[in-house]
């Protein structure tokens, strides 16, 4: 199907939710495609249930804010960037709402935050100009690369081998991953 306009337009809507009391600024699908989270500037992460149109739970971040939310490759975990306190990314246990692990590097906010779609890598930019690339088990950067644009935008393709980086809204580049830090 070709998305032309009078396509798009005869779409509607299945289900509407109004969890959220502030601008909702990340949504993520898990990847089996049974939930949907979003996280928004009133602090508060949504997992809404796919396959019954359900809201299924309410979570929490008043302490550290929420942006960027991400499920991992387990539909109980989710990483997302803080807005509040300090500029490390979070991993969090759905199940509980606890913390497993932080991930301290970037000096600025974080602007772009993607999994890897083959292992427990992920990768995050911010702008202090910098893209990292971490791995859940540790919280110790695995590799950085030092970046001219103040603002940039990174992910990784479906087979994990290569990831682009998006900068200065004009050039898009792409790695191997294989040669991140060299």
């Amino acid at each position: 199907m070709r998305l032309i306009d009078n396509v798009v337009r005869s779409f509607k809507v299945a289900k509407v939710f109004r969890e959220n009391t502030d601008r909702i600024n990340s949504i993520d699908f898990s990847q089996n495609g049974e939930t949907l989270i979003s996280s928004s500037d009133d602090e508060s992460i949504v997992i809404y249930d796919c396959e019954r149109g359900t809201h299924k739970r309410t979570l929490q971040s008043k302490k550290y804010g929420v942006d960027l939310i991400r499920y991992t490759h387990a539909p109980n975990t989710a990483i997302h960037s803080s807005t509040k306190v300090d500029d490390n990314v979070r991993y969090l246990s759905l199940h509980d709402n606890k913390y497993i692990r932080y991930y301290q590097g970037h000096t600025k906010k974080v602007v772009s935050l993607c999994m890897s779609p083959v292992d427990d890598t992920f990768m995050s930019s911010s702008l202090d100009k910098t893209i990292r690339i971490w791995d859940l088990r540790s919280p110790n950067c695995q590799g950085v690369m030092h970046l001219p644009g103040n603002r940039s935008v990174v992910n990784y393709d479906p087979e994990g081998l290569i990831f682009a980086v998006g900068l200065n809204s004009e050039l898009v580049k792409l790695y191997d991953l294989k040669s991140f830090d060299k």
